[in-house]
């Protein structure tokens, strides 16, 4: 599984629509793309809300994303993270 970052954006309509049922059946939707909900926050600054999701490869990411968008209305940009120690292993081979 991989690790992907979702930043939602919300816009003055969809936010109107938030509620505890909607977040509840996003994540059902990501459960039954075969995700897993790490965790999700809301923010302040650029963007409203994250998700950080465990999804088998970037199609169901891509899908997720889409069928998320599709549900609440919240525009997504999505983000494939690698760990830290994953990231130094790589970094620690380069010649």
């Amino acid at each position: 599984m991989q690790t992907f970052f979702m930043m939602g954006k919300y816009s003055s309509e969809n936010i109107r629509n938030a509620s505890p049922d909607r977040t509840e059946k996003a994540i059902g939707l990501i459960n039954e793309l075969g995700g897993e909900v790490v965790s999700i926050y809301a923010l302040l600054g650029g963007y409203d809300l994250v998700l950080i999701v465990k999804l088998s490869d970037l199609s169901v990411a891509m899908k997720v994303s889409l069928g998320l968008s599709v549900l609440t209305q919240i525009s997504f940009s999505t983000y494939p993270a690698l760990a830290v120690d994953d990231f130094d292993r790589i970094i620690g081979n380069i010649d």
